[in-house]
């Protein structure tokens, strides 16, 4: 029963995540459309007046809410982790009690074969766990992609740009980088160390996975990719 009471509360999490997602997309598609201000540019002219070109209590608003979002997605993101941490120690606990799977999951006596199955989505990487049981122990089937970089700045005819990232995406992996420790330090290394070879990247995209290559190379603008990455 604790399994399942997990299972569907990551369930709702994740919906929630989604239209989290959503919502930011939305926020920061506004925010950086061609003229606007972006995530963080200035709200007054170069004489140090408002600009007129922008509409700047509505601008703030939006800031404050992407914010209060962001927020919102890392605390609902650490919970789901949790969780599928929760039911994969479970698993492993029912599976210590070989003489009760044997019965349930296989009548005829022989060797039980049903272990956790680790999906082989390539999608989903190390950070897409599914756990499976037989349908006489505990149904759980969960898949959790965890992104842990956002795209909130990406150049126009940029190397990030013309290989696919789009602003907003969600970074679930880079290459050999994955969620952990000093990511932006290992982020800028992948990228330098790969320079003019193709990197396999996987992203979210308005809650779906997608495959990437990115190729670092240096282009009329700033940086190997022309874009930047914030830590979630």
């Amino acid at each position: 029963m604790v399994a399942t009471n997990v299972k569907s509360e990551t369930m709702a999490l994740m919906d929630k995540r989604s239209a989290l997602e959503a919502e930011m997309n939305a926020i920061i598609d506004r925010l950086c459309q061609p003229g606007g201000p972006g995530l963080s540019g200035n709200l007054v002219d170069s004489e140090g007046f408002p600009r007129s070109d922008i509409d700047i209590p509505v601008v703030r608003a939006e800031r404050h809410r992407l914010s209060e979002l962001r927020n919102d997605h890392k605390v609902t993101t650490e919970k789901i982790d949790q969780n599928i941490q929760i039911l994969h120690s479970s698993r492993l606990a029912s599976r210590s009690s070989p003489p009760k799977e044997s019965v349930q999951g296989n009548p005829e006596g022989s060797n039980n074969q049903n272990s956790p199955v680790v999906s082989d989505v390539p999608s989903a990487s190390s950070h897409n766990v599914v756990l499976r049981d037989s349908s006489s122990d505990m149904d759980v089937d969960v898949m959790a992609s965890i992104p842990f970089a956002m795209v909130d700045e990406i150049a126009d005819a940029s190397p990030a740009a013309e290989d696919g990232l789009q602003l907003g995406d969600q970074i679930v992996k880079f290459g050999n980088v994955e969620a952990g420790e000093n990511l932006l330090q290992r982020l800028a290394s992948e990228a330098q160390t790969n320079q003019g070879c193709a990197i396999p990247v996987v992203i979210m995209r308005q809650g779906a996975p997608i495959n990437l290559t990115v190729t670092p190379r240096t282009w009329q603008g700033r940086g190997l990719l022309g874009c930047h990455f914030r830590i979630l």
